[in-house]
Parts: C-alpha cells; structure tokens; sequence
C-alpha cells in the first residue's frame, strides 16, 4: 500500500514507518516539525524513515491537500497530535486548534481526494479517572481530567461520524503510556533514565502509588499496523496497552535495577491532570486484531536504556 502516516517524524510514528517499510509499503510523512522538543530530533528521525517527507501543519488546509494529492495515498494513518497533558492545562487552545481542527482538515481532505481508509491515533486519557479497570472501549467516558483528554475524545467523535457520513473503514486506537527509543524526553522514563544514571535527583510527583500501563513501542506499531490491515467499512475503536500496570514506585525500582544505581527522590505533591492509573482491557483487541504485547516493562527499560545510555 501506499501509506501517509502524520506525526511520522515522532516517536510512535516513525517506529510506525519503519515497520511499514521493513514490510515493503510505499510511505509518506506528514509533520510540522514543532519545537515542543528540538526539531532536530525529528528531521533526524524523519530522513532515518526512508519516507517522502511533507512539512506541514494540519492547521493548515491547503497544506494538508497539496500532500495528499501529491502521495495519493491509499491508507492514512492518523498519528499526529499535539501531546502532552500537562502543557495542554498551560495552553488548551493550541490543543484544540491542532488536535480538533487539524484531524477535522485531514478527514475533510480524505473524504474529498477519495481516501476511505483511516487508522486515528486516540489515548488512554479519554478514560480520564474511570473508577473501573482494566478500562474497556463499551466503558462510559465521563471522567476526563485534561484538555488533552478532551481534544482526543472529540477527534474519535469526528472519526466516528465522518465514517458514518462517507463510508469510511476507520479504526481509533486508544495508546497506553507508549515507551522506547526515541521516546520524548519530557516522559517520566526518559527523564528518569537520564537523572539516575548521572546521578541526578528525580522528581517524583505524589506517594508513588499511581499506576501506568506502560506499552513498549514495537507492540504498539504492530498493533497500528494490525488495524490498518483489518479495516472495514464503519467505525470501530480498539485500546492498544501492556495489559501489566505498574505503579511509579515500581517503575523507579525497574530502573534502578536495569541501570545498578539507586535513585535520589525529591517528592513534590500530585500534578494536576494526572489520573490516578491506566489499565487496558484488550479482550476485544486480541480478538480482532490478534495483538499480542510481547514485551515485558523490565526488557523494555533495559531496550531504551542500552539506546539512551549504554550499559556497561
């Protein structure tokens, strides 16, 4: 197939890529290459991914259009977001801007170039903090805490009714706390790595009780790559997780362990937009898209640590 992938010069986008290549899929990027961390960074992982590169902004319309006429791709997959819960508290109107108007420009200009074949990249957030786990995709999503959470939950809305509306054969998968190489490095494991193995003090937000479904990234792509090759007419939504929460606490001491070196803890209280744990239910995912996570949290720490910072 020939394959436009937004957000390709990311982290979960261009493992997305280099797993469509590897398997002989015609590919394209599409990225605005923002500064939220140093563009360079991803102009290097955009030319390391083999694919046509086009520098857009999803905000932008007719930028949009000028690359999807000029790849004429025959699947999309919808990997571009502006991340990061935090910073969407600090400024929620870019949020909506680039998650809201620009998955609704990419929709319109699918529909209108006659692309019916979208995968969306969703999040765990949408689940906000759901008082039931593990969280499945039939669960009531009225718990949201962030306006991250929000522009993701309206961007599954779109996709469910632009489906609906063109016929399109488009899946949303929700992401669990994805990790690895080339991961951003405002995520707690790259900030953690790189404090514990110079040394450094990390800073741990409340008791260390809050739990995460960590999901390697290898798992992940293969699991986008699973809903694009299983798409049909309609709407489907899918979580893509570890399916092995653990808590922060433990997430530290799985690294100590990977590196040899104890952690210095400064502790500062709960951050706001923080939910409390992230627990997949995959029951429908391994029935439908046979996924299969096969990476352990520990292999999957000591995979990024020998990438980041090579051990001895």
């Amino acid at each position: 197939m020939k394959v436009l992938v937004t957000g390709g010069a990311g982290f979960i986008g261009s493992h997305t890529l280099d797993a469509l290549r590897a398997r002989g899929d015609t590919t394209a990027l599409l990225d605005d290459f923002n500064d939220f961390y140093d563009p360079a960074v991803k102009h290097r992982n955009a030319a390391a991914t083999g694919a046509q590169i086009f520098a857009a902004d999803l905000r932008d319309r007719p930028a949009v259009r000028a690359a999807l006429q000029a790849f004429q791709p025959d699947a999309i997959l919808h990997l571009a977001a502006r991340a990061g819960i935090r910073a969407s508290l600090e400024n929620p109107r870019l949020y909506v801007e680039a998650n809201i108007t620009g998955t609704l420009n990419l929709l319109e200009e699918a529909v209108a170039l006659g692309v019916t074949r979208l995968v969306f990249a969703s999040s765990s957030s949408v689940y906000g903090n759901n008082p039931k786990v593990p969280f499945a995709e039939t669960d009531a999503l009225e718990s949201i805490i962030s306006p991250y959470a929000v522009t993701k939950l309206a961007g599954e809305n779109l996709c469910r009714i632009y489906a609906g509306l063109h016929g399109l054969s488009l899946t949303a998968l929700r992401f669990f706390t994805v990790y690895g190489p080339r991961q951003r490095p405002d995520l707690a494991i790259s900030k953690f790595v790189k404090a514990i193995a110079t040394g450094r003090p990390i800073d741990l937000y409340g008791d260390g009780s809050t739990s995460r479904d960590y999901t390697y990234v290898t798992d992940t792509a293969a699991g986008v790559l699973a809903a694009l090759d299983r798409l049909t007419p309609g709407y489907r939504v899918y979580n893509l997780g570890g399916d092995h929460p653990v808590t922060l606490a433990t997430l530290v001491e799985t690294i100590e362990r990977v590196l040899g070196k104890r952690a210095v803890i400064n502790r500062l209280p709960a951050q706001p937009g923080d939910v409390e744990r992230t627990w997949a239910d995959l029951t429908r995912a391994r029935a439908d898209l046979a996924y299969a996570p096969a990476v352990p949290l520990e292999e999957g720490i000591r995979r990024y640590c020998e990438w980041s910072q090579p051990l001895s």
